[in-house]
């Protein structure tokens, strides 16, 4: 199950972060700073997925920023990892070449939306690989933008 996404700068910067477990809000800047430093201390040629703690972190880089999501031990990295990037192409297609002001913007505007629908995905409160990566329909993410398919 997933446990945490986040979406970070190069500089370490939380752009953007959901939880999907109560985390008190001083262990979430500790855990995030713990995490980013775990992350962005990696190599490319290094793998993409770190055992930390009682979690597992799955992230992959995109330009400047980095996208990280915990999960529990018995997720499937590889499902997980496939899951970032079909976020990526669904902000991208959006903002055509998302960008980390893209991502800013994207928090405050459609954050009802991200709260309604989870992410893009319908993924629950099962994991992914139990519920399988279903697309929504992107006109949930253009409410009122005539022209955008």
């Amino acid at each position: 199950m997933i446990k945490f996404f986040l979406m970070v700068n190069k500089q370490g910067q939380t752009r953007l972060s959901k939880y999907y477990e109560h985390v008190d809000i001083n262990k979430r800047t500790f855990l995030e700073t713990e995490v980013i430093k775990s992350c962005l201390s990696r190599s490319n040629e290094q793998c993409s997925f770190i055992e930390y703690k009682d979690f597992k972190l799955i992230y992959r880089q995109y330009a400047a920023l980095f996208i990280v999501v915990g999960v529990n031990d018995t997720e499937n990295e590889m499902a997980i990892y496939e899951f970032i990037h079909n976020f990526v192409e669904v902000l991208d297609e959006y903002f055509s070449r998302v960008s980390e002001l893209d991502v800013s913007f994207f928090n405050t505007v459609f954050h009802g939306t991200w709260q309604a629908h989870s992410s893009p995905y319908q993924i629950g409160s099962c994991s992914v690989t139990q519920a399988g990566v279903q697309r929504c329909d992107h006109g949930l993410l253009h409410p009122g933008s005539p022209g955008l398919q």
